[in-house]
């Protein structure tokens, strides 16, 4: 599908912001061990006029990874400057400018954590995903991937993963997007440096014990993956006591928690912090000389990770639900082949037959009331089969307005749009009509529509047809000034996780293997990407939460919506969850594993308590 083409002189500039477009290419995935070799920039105007470009190649001085993707070998490389060399120049060509990028968080960690090493600080005080902004356009293509916007806007693309041809083509697609963007009054999704998480300092791998902790110490003694604590003065060097349990297979622990199996102290009663926290915790608590004794005869434990079960194929598929009133277009070649978004498996609690389902296809956006007030009506449209949208977009269908809601600054792009706007009693009363009738909204479907969830409903995942590396992304009010943290906790069967690592937030945004990963793609759009298959089969289940800052509650921010995306970047599941008011910290979604495949629950349970206490309750040594 293309789009007729835009110039940038066609409108006055929208948006007054200079723009320098990005593109690094790596020697791999994460910026806190890998390295950029090569960097292009390519300035562009705030009336979208494509100026000055640079590139330049880098030694890395290491192993340039993946030649097969980038094609640039260690020969190519070698007698090309290092980031030292070239920081000021580009330092000089990003000043002053928002730094544009597609799946800019990528490139801005590994610019980053180069200059880091370099001992400098590169002025990036704002950057914008042109993917973000693509999503938010919502442009007509079957996924987000820039070889796909440049078909879209038919903007010639001939070199992938080459840094300069890349960064080319976001400056030509770039203006044509902020013209729509402006003709749709669309905020832009740009973010401030300081909401992108920190690269961490590249440090040794820390030793991982190899099984898995099977709880508290009892009369079967030491098992191998307990987890052990330290506190006071021992007879025994505190090092050689740890290195002792280390080689034992157990796990040493740097404070107490509930997932610490023993405490090991000779002064019990010591009222030290970690003394405390076993008697909060209730764990078992033994001196020094017993512990020694135990740890000569420590029993074999669970391996930690063991080979993972081969994927079971999920049950068959069913089309997306079609109105019988509209029949679907024919779909695109390409669309119909490369996705797997127009097609969704049976959900377990998330809806009913057709005929309970007359909004299925439709997207409704909600606007003033109270809060409780609006909360319930999404839930009406999602429990007939529709999308609760979050905010104006292309494919919002219907608005309903509460009291308050023609004061919304948006009602006048809508009424521009030709939305159909009811009340709240007018919108019920349809709904219950179609209820009653067994009739359907007439629509048009996009061929890749997400199916809509209701809060507990149950999918599984096609891991097997369509690949492992799935998107878990949350959303909210393009306008909120609300912080919101999104984090994932890996956990085993016992609910905790195995390790502190396991813990994927904002200064930690990924695990060591990279199996799980946040990105912050904009102001108001932050996700977690699991690669199912490189997850150790000690996890059980990744659990994805927010949490708020400041005293905030989710009354305050409204709906979150979550979205599933497939690993071409289709959205594929949507829940819009909403029924929080006090809350602080909530729970949007779980995929875990079952009967050798993954599936995923939208869950929308709140809690008061915050980000701290609910690490705690994963098993998280956490501090505040």
């Amino acid at each position: 599908m293309t789009a007729p083409a835009i110039s940038p002189t066609d409108r006055p500039a929208a948006h007054s912001h200079p723009f320098a477009v990005v593109d690094v290419e790596t020697s791999g995935l994460a910026a806190d061990r890998d390295r950029i070799l090569s960097i292009a920039v390519v300035q562009v105007g705030a009336d979208g006029s494509v100026g000055e470009r640079w590139t330049t190649l880098l030694d890395p001085g290491c192993d340039p990874g993946p030649v097969h993707i980038h094609g640039l070998t260690r020969e190519l490389l070698a007698g090309s400057p290092t980031f030292v060399d070239v920081v000021d120049e580009l330092a000089a060509r990003l000043a002053g400018r928002v730094m544009v990028a597609h799946n800019a968080s990528f490139d801005w960690r590994f610019l980053t954590a180069e200059a880091a090493r370099a001992g400098r600080e590169l002025p990036i005080e704002r950057r914008m995903c042109s993917c973000v902004l693509a999503r938010r356009l919502d442009l007509p293509v079957p996924d987000f991937r820039l070889a796909t916007i440049a078909d879209f806007w038919a903007v010639p693309f001939e070199r992938q993963h080459d840094a300069l041809a890349d960064a080319l083509v976001v400056a030509e697609v770039l203006p044509r997007m902020l013209a729509l963007a402006g003709e749709q009054d669309l905020e832009l999704p740009i973010t401030a440096a300081d909401r992108t998480p920190a690269p961490r300092p590249a440090r040794a791998p820390r030793a991982r014990c190899a099984f898995v902790n099977p709880g508290p110490l009892a009369e079967a003694g030491l098992i191998q993956g307990m987890r052990i604590a330290f506190t006071g003065e021992t007879d025994t060097p505190r090092d050689r006591l740890e290195q002792l349990a280390v080689d034992a297979g157990l796990a040493v622990a740097t404070s107490v928690s509930r997932r610490t199996s023993v405490l090991v102290t000779n002064h019990a009663g010591s009222g030290s912090g970690k003394a405390k926290a076993a008697v909060a915790h209730g764990v078992p608590v033994i001196d020094e000389a017993t512990f020694l004794r135990l740890a000569a005869d420590v029993a074999a434990g669970s391996p930690r990770d063991v080979p993972a079960p081969a994927l079971v194929r999920a049950p068959a598929l069913v089309p997306t639900p079609v109105p019988a009133t509209a029949p679907a277009p024919a779909a695109p070649a390409a669309a119909s082949a490369a996705s797997t978004a127009a097609q969704v498996p049976a959900a377990r609690g998330g809806g009913g037959p057709a005929a309970r389902r007359p909004f299925a296809v439709r997207r409704v956006l909600v606007l003033g009331g109270p809060h409780a007030e609006a909360a319930a009506l999404r839930e009406r449209v999602i429990d007939a089969g529709g999308l609760a949208a979050v905010n104006l977009t292309a494919s919002v269908t219907d608005v309903v307005c509460l009291p308050g809601g023609e004061a919304d600054r948006r009602m006048a792009r809508i009424r521009t749009l030709g939305l159909p706007v009811t009340t709240a009693d007018t919108f019920l009363r349809l709904l219950d009509d179609l209820l009653a009738t067994g009739r359907r909204v007439p629509v048009q479907p996009s061929p890749g529509a997400p199916r809509s969830l209701v809060r507990g409903a149950v999918v599984d995942l096609p891991v097997a047809t369509a690949g492992a590396r799935w998107t878990v992304a949350a959303t909210w009010a393009w306008d909120s000034t609300v912080e919101i943290d999104l984090v994932a906790f890996l956990v085993g069967v016992n609910e905790l996780v195995g390790d502190d690592d396991d813990f994927v937030f904002f200064n930690q945004p990924h695990t060591d293997d990279g199996a799980v990963s946040l990105s912050v793609d904009g102001p108001s759009e932050q996700a977690i990407t699991l690669d199912l298959m490189t997850l150790p089969s000690s996890v059980h289940r990744v659990v994805i939460a927010a949490a708020l800052g400041d005293g905030r509650t989710f009354g305050d921010i409204g709906p979150v919506n979550v979205a599933a995306r497939t690993p071409d970047g289709q959205p594929w599941l949507h829940a819009t969850l909403d029924a929080a008011t006090t809350e602080r910290t909530m729970v949007l979604a779980e995929v875990y594993r079952r009967n050798g495949m993954w599936r995923f629950r939208a869950v929308g349970q709140g809690h008061d308590h915050g980000l701290v206490d609910l690490a705690r309750g994963y098993g998280v040594d956490a501090t505040d």
